[in-house]
């Protein structure tokens, strides 16, 4: 069985990026990706420099060729362990193949939580958005309702206002604003409905209201809402290695595996990058995540060649 340098568990932009840096530096790489991205549904990545407006799936292709056109190796597939073995990893997918690495770099991304509202799953991605910096643009001027699942809708609300000026706060289970609050809603013209949210109305491909319960419909055109967020990491589990609970003000965000500047974890030789340690990432800081990670990689690498290469030839000092 070829043994790699390093494997890749993931083929999204952390992934590819930190693989690029790698095979760039001579160093063997297998990506295995199972082709499921985060950011699927969204018609294009947008605040990339050059690539504003560009698919996902286009990003990654061209990806893929410059890892391979740098002698990469890509591989489909899931992973569902990664074991340490004698002197690195070895990594089973779902099919039952084995690949072993000497290294590990994670960048399997986050899987988002929804909330529990009928017709709103099947608009994520589309015109059911959670992040202003993503989606922002493409809802400017419209009619946006914000779907309260925490306290951090009211952050939430608040970059969307700047949008538009015909913003709603669907208060649905989370807790009442604070008087302070209420007055900064009131200042920037924001509305509030009061009331559980029962399904999201669609017609023609579209958006067209939120549904309340007892039967009133508030017109809007796009709904943004918080999602909580797992890391996709579960195969991380044999290496000792769980994914960490993430707040905010002491509101739950989601999950992340923890990791140090150059992308380190707590197992040595295990590197991460990206959503999975980061969920507030987007595309172009997941990138370059992956790239330090990389960097992280391949000197480790060496630390460990230079140490070998030493113990082989003595001191090699000249007597």
């Amino acid at each position: 069985m070829t043994k790699y340098d390093v494997i890749v568990i993931g083929g999204g932009a952390a992934g590819l990026s930190g693989a690029l840096a790698l095979v760039r530096s001579r160093r063997s790489v297998l990506v295995v990706d199972d082709g499921t991205p985060r950011n699927a549904p969204a018609e294009g990545v947008h605040n990339f420099l050059t690539r504003d407006g560009t698919p996902p799936g286009e990003i990654y292709a061209l990806g893929r060729e410059e890892v391979i056109g740098y002698g990469g190796e890509v591989a489909e597939g899931t992973v569902t362990t990664a074991r340490r073995d004698d002197d690195g990893f070895t990594v089973e997918l779902a099919d039952g193949t084995t690949y072993r690495s000497r290294r590990l770099l994670v960048t399997t991304g986050l899987t988002d939580v929804l909330p529990d509202v009928p017709g709103l799953a099947e608009r994520w991605g589309m015109d059911v958005i959670h992040c202003p910096y993503c989606h922002g643009w493409e809802v400017r001027d419209q009619a946006i309702g914000v779907l309260a699942t925490s306290p951090m809708a009211l952050h939430q609300v608040q970059l969307f206002r700047q949008l538009s000026d015909d913003v709603t706060l669907f208060l649905h289970m989370a807790p009442e604003p604070t008087d302070d609050q209420w007055e900064e809603l009131a200042a920037r013209g924001i509305s509030v409905v009061q009331g559980k949210v029962e399904q999201i109305e669609v017609s023609g491909d579209r958006i067209t209201g939120v549904r309340l319960e007892g039967g009133k419909v508030i017109p809007r055109q796009a709904l943004a809402i918080q999602t909580t967020v797992r890391a996709r990491a579960g195969f991380l589990a044999d290496l000792g290695l769980e994914p960490t609970l993430i707040e905010n003000n002491g509101i739950e965000i989601g999950t992340a595996v923890q990791v140090d500047a150059m992308g380190a974890t707590e197992v040595p030789g295990v590197f991460a990058a990206g959503n999975v340690t980061n969920p507030m990432a987007q595309v172009m800081p997941s990138a370059a995540a992956g790239l330090m990670a990389g960097a992280g990689i391949n000197f480790d690498l060496i630390t460990e060649e230079t140490r070998l290469a030493r113990s082989r030839t003595g001191s090699g000092r000249l007597e």
